[in-house]
C-alpha cells in the first residue's frame, strides 16, 4: 500500500531565511505505523534538525512507473474500458497511476511505456503534476546490517 506522508520541518531557503514547511512525501508500508516509522527512517540523514510527521494518509495508487533520470511525480488517471457480458453495456473504471517524469511529455512517454503489453482499453482522463518530493519503495533487504545469509552466526 502506499502512504503519503507530509513532513513538516525547518528549511533554508534560496535567499537564505529559515522557513517552517511541510513537505509530501510517498513511501510503501503495509500499516500507517509502519508508513510513519519509514518516513522517519528515510529522511532522517537528510534533514538537520527536528522534523515532525504531520499527517499520514491512505492513497489510492494502483501502480508506480519509475524513471530513475525523473525529478518530478505525475498522477495519470486512466479509465479502464470494459463490456459488462450480460448487458452489453460499456463500463470505466478509473485507476490512479502515479508516474515520473521531468515534464508533463515525459510523464506521458512513461506512462505510455508502461502501459504497453496491456491488453485492455483505456481512455487518458487526465495527468497533473503532484507537489511530492519523492517516492520510497519497501525496503526488502530489512535493516541496514540485518543479514540472514550470514553463515558465521
Amino acid at each position: 500500500m502506499w502512504f503519503e506522508c507530509k513532513v513538516r520541518f525547518d528549511k533554508m531557503m534560496e535567499n537564505g531565511l529559515v522557513k517552517k514547511v511541510t513537505e509530501p512525501y510517498m513511501v510503501d508500508a503495509l500499516s500507517f505505523t509502519e508508513a510513519e516509522a519509514r518516513i522517519i527512517q528515510e529522511l532522517t540523514p537528510f534533514i538537520s534538525g527536528e522534523f515532525s510527521v504531520a499527517a499520514v494518509k491512505k492513497t489510492k495508487i494502483s501502480e508506480i512507473f519509475w524513471d530513475d533520470s525523473a525529478d518530478k511525480w505525475y498522477l495519470v488517471k486512466p479509465a479502464f474500458i470494459t463490456i459488462d457480458e450480460k448487458t452489453a453495456v460499456e463500463k470505466r473504471s478509473v485507476s490512479q497511476i502515479l508516474v515520473a517524469g521531468s515534464d508533463f511529455k515525459g510523464a506521458y512517454d512513461n506512462f505510455l511505456e508502461g502501459m504497453k503489453g496491456t491488453m485492455a482499453d483505456y481512455d487518458i482522463v487526465s495527468i497533473q503534476e503532484t507537489p511530492l518530493m519523492d517516492v520510497f519503495k519497501a525496503n526488502l533487504s530489512g535493516p541496514v546490517g540485518n543479514n540472514s545469509n550470514d553463515s558465521n552466526k
